[in-house]
């Protein structure tokens, strides 16, 4: 649940007929929601309530939230529960890595709640999950999408001396709105967990950053762009954009839904603004289809 506050004059609006999703009928479904049960695994994708679930499960992938389900923050749009969260698994890593293994996956995104309880506010345990999926197969592409850190140098470099390939912290909405989208984040933090997990690694083997927007919170289009050229100016490389979706009545309402036309239009934009890659769609999310953007450099 959200405690941001909801403005009772922002109406939701009418779902469009695109927004559409799938539901399982692919015996891999089944498979891959046994095998996240019997590690006893958190992922992204349920306690996110991901439209996309049903299509990554049933083809065997799923982005794992380690460090619990129960977030320190409670930003409007998320359906991650808020409360106090439980102590850090000490085997999860290892059972992180089996999943990685038993999918047989060659890209694999980790994700974690905020930990603000923590000091260093999960850094090492993302590290340790890191490691463990290293030693299990170094060639698979580590991809971590992570919290703030509140920027501070020490955690971001736990992080990055694990050896990720790519290092994720999304922006999620551009600066006007980041206060009621993200009442405990601030817009310029995240820019500089992005600057300096870039300005961090080292040499040629530079971390590639990656960052995600949610579209349809009311944003207009100029403040969309301004969000691109900040995100560039820190470096980044790769983004997504996606439709926001209204977990509950409690969360931020849809002010507006894009068309997958515009969707496609900002995809040029971002691109021609020096992206690397882009995946812009109603139903893209930060980690939908990750494996199809390859670092040229592996750390």
């Amino acid at each position: 649940m959200s405690c941001a506050k909801i403005d009772p004059a922002l109406h939701q609006a009418q779902k469009p007929p695109w927004i559409k999703v799938r539901l399982p009928s692919n015996p891999v479904f089944f498979s891959t929601k046994a095998l996240i049960s019997d590690l006893r695994l958190h992922t992204v994708c349920e306690s996110a309530q991901c439209p996309n679930r049903w299509e990554c499960w049933s083809q065997g992938t799923a982005t794992m939230m380690i460090a619990g389900d129960r977030c320190t923050r409670a930003c409007g749009f998320c359906a991650v529960t808020t409360a106090k969260p439980s102590a850090l698994e000490e085997d999860e890593p290892q059972r992180v890595a089996e999943a990685v293994r038993r999918m047989k996956l060659k890209h694999v995104v980790i994700t974690a709640v905020a930990r603000d309880d923590l000091k260093d506010g999960g850094a090492n345990h993302f590290a340790r999950t890191i490691t463990a999926i290293r030693e299990m197969d170094p060639s698979v592409i580590v991809e971590v999408l992570v919290p703030d850190f509140h920027a501070q140098d020490w955690c971001i470099q736990i992080v990055l001396d694990a050896g990720p390939d790519i290092y994720n912290h999304n922006m999620e909405t551009v600066e006007r709105l980041t206060p009621l989208v993200r009442s405990r984040a601030k817009y310029q933090t995240s820019l500089q967990v992005l600057r300096r997990a870039k300005e961090l690694s080292s040499g040629s083997c530079r971390i590639v950053t990656k960052s995600g927007v949610m579209l349809g919170l009311g944003e207009k289009e100029t403040e969309l762009f301004q969000t691109m050229d900040d995100l560039r100016e820190v470096g980044c490389e790769v983004l997504t954009m996606g439709q926001y979706l209204r977990p509950s009545q409690k969360h931020l309402p849809v002010v507006e839904y894009i068309t997958p036309e515009q969707f496609n239009y900002y995809g040029d934009i971002a691109r021609d603004k020096g992206f690397l890659y882009v995946a812009s769609g109603p139903l893209v999310r930060s980690s939908y289809h990750a494996a199809d953007f390859h670092p040229v450099v592996r750390r």
